[in-house]
């Protein structure tokens, strides 16, 4: 292969599902580049990645792991994603800023689904990749079924580059499609050149993937069309620089396969990363970015460590990035390369590094920093909305303020992780993708910060009403020497439509009642309708003071406020009181193959379904838009990942308050009334 090889440092992201290997492909590179020279592994928990507590004891990526090495002179940053989708903020994240990806898959046909979240970022932001179907050495699929499945959730056309070699049923090496050259997999070894001839079935398979390689090409090259319409073989370079070039401008996805657990295909992945990712200054081409000028740099990580402090991984994109440097008004205070768990410091970095900047107080992930605070960056990724909660609080009380401090921590490391304090039921709300996700976080907070947490399934903020008005008359009267307490009201009590929230309204005449005790009569039915007959907060109610007395010595504020709380206390369980439930609108992602199942799923949650639609941009993606009571959402995510192989996901937002009667509503009471007592 010719051409010149770039030289700028290079970052690749790995990317793919749960188990599909990433972690020991990692490995598997960083012993080919001479990194390490002992391979480790999840079980032994001694990998270069996963080296936190929360990954070792799950035996799974938790979090993002950062190795920057050296291959043939060459300077490479890999940054390992977690595979789990609800993960899936780091990885799109560290795909900002990355030249390319390596999607890892099994060579398995009813697992192409899963890779459909990270394939649909891939392309909606343009971002170069290949994919490297893993563990082939036992794979029982032909590959061409695989190629076929991966097909389906990806836009961009998928260029199988080599074809397996068979020992019976086992895949014992590979063809390389553009070079037409052979290789025997060696295990924990580099692969043999084959010397000798190959059998015909090989051979027959090798040129009709060949001939499908060049007119997937063609199709974005009109000079090679031309020429396969001519018969004539194109050469070797010219190739190998129609893959390249169609590759970095996003147009096709080449294929590899081999085996990390046993370092088949390693070394060809690493010579296709070498000669056809694109360099850095590519990249910020793409993103729209100057690479000239002064020095710049984007943080696409923030760590928090016990030890270390705050870390900003950041990609350099221009100039060089140096210890000591103010960049956006903060001081860079240590700058070091990361390998797994270990750091190494530096003095300066340049463009293409992928750095940690340390004690940027005041640097947010997705910062474009610089000198003049004025540097423009990749266009950032929202925050993947909120889909499953947990009610938290320390276990001891006196921690509930450091608990706080650090949920902010954890949540500007990773932004689809939020924490709020519930204005109705009161409780500390931690939100994120799913139920590990939480999970994950807590046992953060225990590993880093000493912080003993009890969770359980948050409270739904019921509410109540009543159904018909009443006029209700009450006096607080009381005497205890000195003076006394006298207030007495005569209030109307009636519903309002739902939603109007409350009403309070007087039309005292003739100054039965004092206009100064007027606020205090309202004050005491806001405070009873704070927990109704029912024991939930009173809503959609107008009350109105029609009339009253008072006591020119013993009457005051807190004795017309007493006499309003009596009154309300007396008159509402008159009203025939209703409990309302939250309904909440949910708008349903899911493949069109599981759009059957969503009935059942729906309907055993006492929710009604509006309408089904195609989801625009999303290729066998439907939309489905349901009515849902808050009381049902809480595991809803979890069902639902259940039945579209964990790709399925939603949006929400409250839609309505709505009456809900009968044993769920008597069921609800009594929990109320149970956890009162």
């Amino acid at each position: 292969m010719t051409g010149k090889v770039p030289s700028e440092p290079r970052c690749a992201a790995l990317v793919g599902p749960y188990l599909c290997g990433k972690t020991t492909l990692l490995e598997s590179l960083l012993v080919a580049s001479g990194s390490v020279h002992r391979k480790g592994s999840i079980k032994d928990g001694n990998t270069v990645g996963d080296g936190t507590p929360e990954a070792r004891d799950r035996q799974r990526s938790t979090e993002l792991s950062v190795a920057s090495t050296r291959y043939l002179d060459e300077d490479w940053t890999f940054i390992d994603c977690p595979g789990s989708v609800e993960l899936s903020q780091d990885t799109f994240n560290a795909l900002m800023v990355a030249d390319t990806a390596v999607v890892v898959c099994e060579p398995e046909v009813n697992k192409a689904l899963t890779l459909s979240p990270v394939f649909r970022f891939l392309d909606e932001h343009n971002i170069p990749h290949f994919v490297f179907i893993n563990k082939m050495d036992t794979a029982q699929t032909r590959i061409k079924a695989v190629i076929e499945a991966l097909q389906a959730v990806s836009e961009r056309p998928l260029i199988l580059r080599e074809v397996p070699i068979r020992d019976g049923e086992r895949v014992s090496g590979h063809v390389d499609l553009a070079s037409e050259r052979a290789f025997r997999w060696n295990t924990g070894k580099p692969s043999d050149l084959v010397q000798v001839q190959l059998p015909e079935q090989v051979v027959e398979r090798q040129q009709e993937a060949r001939t499908e390689m060049l007119e997937a090409l063609a199709d974005f090259n009109d000079a090679l069309l031309e020429e396969l319409l001519e018969d004539i073989i194109p050469s070797t370079d010219d190739i190998y620089a129609n893959l390249t070039k169609n590759l970095q401008e996003d147009l096709i996805v080449p294929v590899f396969f081999g085996s990390a657990e046993s370092d088949n295909g390693i070394r060809r992945l690493w010579k296709a990363l070498r000669h056809e990712a694109p360099e850095p200054s590519v990249t910020a081409k793409r993103w729209g970015l100057e690479t000239s000028g002064e020095a710049s740099a984007q943080v696409f990580k923030t760590l928090h460590g016990s030890q270390t402090g705050k870390l900003s991984l950041a990609r350099v994109w221009s100039g060089e990035i140096a210890d000591g440097m103010t960049v956006n008004g903060s001081r860079i205070s240590g700058l070091f390369t990361l390998f797994g768990q270990k750091q190494d410091k530096l003095a300066k970095a340049g463009l293409g590094a992928v750095v940690a900047l340390g004690r940027m107080d005041a640097v947010a992930t997705g910062d474009a920093l610089s000198p003049s605070g004025n540097a423009k960056g990749s266009d950032w990724p929202q925050p993947l909305p909120p889909l499953f909660s947990l009610a938290i609080h320390a276990e001891n009380r006196a921690d509930e303020v450091k608990l706080t401090g650090a949920l902010a921590k954890l949540a500007e490391e990773d932004s689809s992780l939020s924490f709020q304090q519930n204005q109705d039921t009161n409780e500390l709300l931690l939100w994120g993708q799913g139920e590990m996700h939480l999970q994950v976080a807590l046992d953060r907070l225990k590993n880093r910060y000493n912080m003993l947490v009890t969770s359980d399934r948050p409270q739904v903020p019921y509410k109540e009403t009543v159904r018909k008005s009443i006029s209700q008359h009450a006096r607080h009267k009381k005497q205890s020497g000195g003076h006394g307490q006298f207030g007495d009201v005569h209030l109307d009590i009636k519903p309002l439509p739902r939603g109007s929230g409350f009403d309070f309204n007087s039309t005292i005449t003739g100054g039965v009642v004092p206009k100064q005790y007027i606020p205090a009569v309202e004050n005491g039915v806001k405070d009873y309708m704070k927990r109704g007959p029912m024991g939930f907060q009173v809503v959609d109610i107008a009350v109105t003071l029609t009339d009253g007395q008072y006591h020119s010595v013993d009457s005051s504020d807190l004795a017309f406020k007493s006499a309003a709380q009596l009154a309300m206390r007396q008159g509402m369980p008159n009203c025939n009181p209703v409990l309302l439930e939250p309904i909440f609108m949910v708008k349903i992602a899911i493949p069109n193959e599981f759009t059957s199942k969503i009935q059942r799923l729906i309907s055993g949650r006492r929710g009604q379904i509006l309408g089904f639609d195609a989801r625009p941009s999303r290729k066998n993606w439907d939309e489905v838009s349901v009515q849902l009571p808050q009381s049902e959402m809480h595991d809803l995510i979890i069902d639902l990942r259940s039945i579209t192989l964990g790709v399925g996901t939603f949006v929400w937002e409250f839609d309505h308050l709505q009456e809900v009667t009968g044993k769920v509503a008597d069921q609800v009471v009594s929990e109320r009334a149970a956890a009162k007592k």
